[in-house]
């Protein structure tokens, strides 16, 4: 049986001019709030600076493809994003044996992954045990130390970093969506002012897009040390809630062919530098809330063009890459802080929520915190571990009426 499709809307319509305009927030709020974040991983995995706003492209670019692609398809609000947590993941797990190469190798794995949990619900199923308390647990304990950035950066240049926390904290007051990017906004505000003081300027060739490739490599080291972890807290932090922020808009997400998309977008930008894409979580609302349009079977136009704004933002992402590498010590690290916090408060909640798994979820949040690693693999993956075991352990020991 043929699907019918609905007539192309008109641009002349005034909601429907509205719904362009959520799309266009959508991507400038999902890239601005937390492109520093994506930056500052991808460099303590290893990527030079160009490498590293390669990468910042290829996210762009392959999660605006599948935008385009499932909103047009489905007829839904669907949008994507790049793993925030995975990319602060990778920022406290630092260099791994093999270098940049092998980071690339889990990339690809991390993609290959994905398609996997598509195609075989047993393994979505498995995912889905994964507890929340020690799946968030871990995400708190590797976004502590990049959270601290603001008050170290504050103490160490606070002439630099204190517009960026000052302007920051006004818009949390009063427009919390825009608080991030407006710290952004002072942070380049702040660069251009260090520029000019110290007589430099920006490298023309630095600011010219393009993607620069690397063959990926693959070590046990960064198999167990990035893949695992990545592809956990890709699913466990963005598509599982993704898939329940849709459905708290009456909109059921196609599952496997979501995962495909992602996954397969994400093996393809690996070997420029993506390190995973998958559903939005937060920034979905933007598209799929009555706000974009009042008529839910016409929100998929603000979903298809935050897809467009992607495509043309990916074009600026060796610019601001750029100016991030010009920016003063302490000024990038601050807005990146500041742009994880809310999702730190989020996964400290989650993991002390259920009391039956409160030190089991501490030990993961301790352990993944201290960032130290064994055999060449980071706290991360360790803090799980310890995390699985210590529960396992508590709750063989207590009773059944053990509360």
């Amino acid at each position: 049986m043929s699907r019918t499709l609905e007539p192309e809307p008109s641009t002349t319509d005034p909601v429907l001019t509205h719904a362009i305009s959520a799309g266009v927030v959508t991507a400038l709020v999902g890239f601005t709030s937390s492109f520093a974040v994506v930056l500052t991983g991808l460099r303590a995995v290893g990527a030079s600076p160009t490498e590293a706003a390669s990468g910042l492209m290829a996210l762009c670019v392959t999660q605006a493809v599948g935008i385009l692609w499932l909103s047009r398809r489905y007829r839904m609000p669907i949008t994507l994003a790049w793993s925030t947590p995975g990319a602060a993941l990778l920022a406290g797990t630092g260099a791994v044996q093999g270098g940049w190469p092998a980071a690339v190798g889990a990339f690809v794995v991390v993609g290959l992954a994905v398609v996997l949990t598509g195609l075989w619900p047993r393994l979505g199923r498995l995912i889905a045990a994964i507890p929340t308390t020690l799946a968030q647990a871990m995400l708190a304990g590797v976004l502590l130390q990049l959270c601290l950035a603001p008050i170290t950066a504050l103490r160490d240049s606070p002439a630099a970093v204190a517009p960026v926390v000052a302007v920051w904290l006004v818009l949390q007051r009063f427009s919390k969506r825009w608080a991030v990017p407006a710290a952004f906004a002072t942070a380049a505000v702040v660069i251009g002012v260090s520029l000019a003081r110290d007589d430099r300027s920006l490298d023309a060739t630095a600011l010219i897009p393009r993607f620069d490739p690397t063959v990926p490599h693959w070590t046990w080291q960064a198999l167990v040390g990035i893949a695992v972890p990545l592809y956990i807290v890709t699913m466990a932090s963005q598509n599982i809630p993704g898939v329940a922020v849709m459905s708290s808009f009456g909109y059921r997400v196609p599952w496997r062919a979501a995962m495909t998309v992602t996954g397969l977008g994400t093996v393809c930008g690996a070997p420029a530098g993506g390190h995973a894409i998958n559903l939005a979580a937060i920034s979905a609302a933007l598209s799929a809330a009555p706000t974009a349009h009042p008529d839910r079977n016409r929100r998929w136009i603000a979903a298809f063009t935050s897809g467009w704004a992607y495509l043309v933002l990916a074009f600026c992402s060796a610019a601001l890459a750029a100016l991030v590498a010009a920016a003063p010590a302490g000024v990038i690290e601050a807005v990146a802080g500041l742009a994880l916090l809310a999702t730190l408060g989020g996964a400290l909640a989650a993991a002390v929520a259920d009391d039956s798994d409160r030190e089991a979820a501490v030990l993961t949040f301790l352990i993944a915190a201290s960032g130290v690693g064994i055999l060449g693999i980071g706290s991360a993956f360790w803090a799980l571990v310890a995390g699985l075991a210590t529960r396992l352990v508590l709750r063989g020991i207590r009773r059944p009426d053990t509360p």
